[in-house]
């Protein structure tokens, strides 16, 4: 049944209710704050994303593909290494700083590119890439994202564009041109979404696209008071980066009408020719095909297996990470992402050659609990926990890792 009529957006009532935010929006917003502020650890942000967030949103953010067998797997994996921590190491200050694509960064870990931010929360994209440029780290920003590239002018010292693999090379030329003239100085083409993950989680909570506003999305909005009047009382998103003015609930149709199956790295070396900059190629999981991006004239590859969104069965990041190193050598640049929870797991990522890791969940969980100060709060978060896990483990720079990573990581 059709029930978009009941959008309403479409009544133009967040144009009525937009005046009443500063008077409602504190209101609303107590639990959340509250939750937020208890908050210890990403997992806390996790619950105090999902009591915020509409259940659909939510499901969307926190799921995998089929069993969620990855998903799990990918914060799984970094118990099967150990830290062998150094003791009377005499560390006075301890150093987080690092150098990507030859820009300095304060922190060696970012946010990854999300689609969507204003899904989980109206303040969106900005709320994530202010949080990076205030904290000095890279920034990564998706070509659906519900933000223009326009609006990231300066900020983060690094910016990442992402693109996926589009059929339409004039759609390509259009966003790669905005990016660039924004200041963006790496693009990351993302290999792994030809095919759409099954993502059953999704389809359990009738998430739709566009939306079906049925009896049970209207009391799951009722249920979360706080993510309703936001949508309520802000203008409807849309994908700002396309050269086509695409609503949000009207974008499934037409990405599975951009996306490639039959793109391969021939295509991928055509794509280098439209960027005078770095581009990695993100959804890498093995060594060979690591190989064979960096010999195809890639600056280096981001293992990921795109949050276990896709392929259910595929290995975390971390498990390949070392093989990968070994395969391509010590030059090409190695971004990683995929369950990252602890300040631990981006140490262990590190020693064992990473350049940088991207975090997903955990910044957007801090998104989806409270807006920017949830995102800031997940980066102090992590920020604190990687700085006491170096000390703890005798390491007192970000540099040093490389050197002495393998003394310090161990497969259980």
């Amino acid at each position: 049944m059709n029930t978009s009529w009941v959008n309403p957006h479409a009544w133009g009532l967040h144009k009525f209710l937009r005046p009443l935010r500063p008077i409602v929006s504190p209101i609303v917003e107590r639990p959340s704050r509250r939750r937020l502020a208890d908050a210890v650890n990403v997992a806390d942000l996790r619950i105090a994303a999902e009591k915020r967030m509409h259940r659909m949103c939510f499901g969307y953010l926190d799921s995998g593909a089929d069993d969620e067998v990855t998903l799990r797997r990918n914060k799984e994996a970094y118990g099967d290494y150990a830290l062998h921590y150094h003791v009377l190491s005499g560390i006075k200050r301890i150093d987080l700083s690092t150098t990507l694509f030859g820009e300095h960064l304060e922190l060696p870990f970012f946010p990854c590119p999300c689609a969507g931010n204003r899904m989980f929360h109206t303040e969106g994209e900005p709320a994530v890439y202010e949080t990076a440029a205030s904290r000095g780290m890279a920034y990564a920003m998706s070509a659906l994202a519900t933000t223009p590239v326009s609006a990231v002018r300066g900020g983060p010292p690094l910016k990442i564009f992402q693109l996926y693999l589009w059929r339409d090379r004039a759609l390509v030329a259009d966003v790669l041109s905005k990016a660039k003239e924004a200041g963006f100085k790496v693009l990351a083409l993302t290999c792994d979404l030809t095919w759409l993950g099954n993502r059953e989680r999704d389809k359990r909570n009738n998430f739709t696209i566009p939306p079906a506003y049925t009896p049970r999305q209207i009391w799951d909005a009722l249920r979360a008071p706080a993510w309703t009047w936001d949508f309520l009382s802000t203008d409807p998103y849309t994908y700002a980066n396309l050269n086509a003015e695409v609503p949000a609930e009207s974008l499934a149709d037409y990405v599975n009408s951009q996306l490639r199956t039959d793109y391969s790295i021939f295509d991928a070396k055509e794509l280098l020719e439209l960027w005078d900059g770095p581009v990695v190629l993100k959804g890498v999981v093995r060594p060979l095909d690591a190989e064979i991006a960096i010999e195809a004239g890639f600056a280096g590859v981001w293992l990921s297996n795109h949050g276990g969104r896709q392929l259910d069965g595929a290995p975390a990041a971390i498990e390949v990470l070392a093989d990968v190193r070994k395969r391509i050598g010590v030059k090409p640049i190695v971004v990683l992402d995929g369950g990252v929870q602890r300040g631990t797991d981006i140490f262990k990522a590190l020693a064992l050659g990473a350049d940088a890791v991207g975090i997903g969940k955990p910044y957007l969980y801090g998104l989806g609990a409270g807006g920017k100060r949830g995102v800031e709060k997940c980066v102090d978060i992590l920020h604190r926990e990687l700085e006491t896990t170096m000390g703890l483990t005798g390491v007192e720079a970000v540099r040093d890792l490389k050197s002495r990573g393998e003394y310090i990581v161990k497969k259980r």
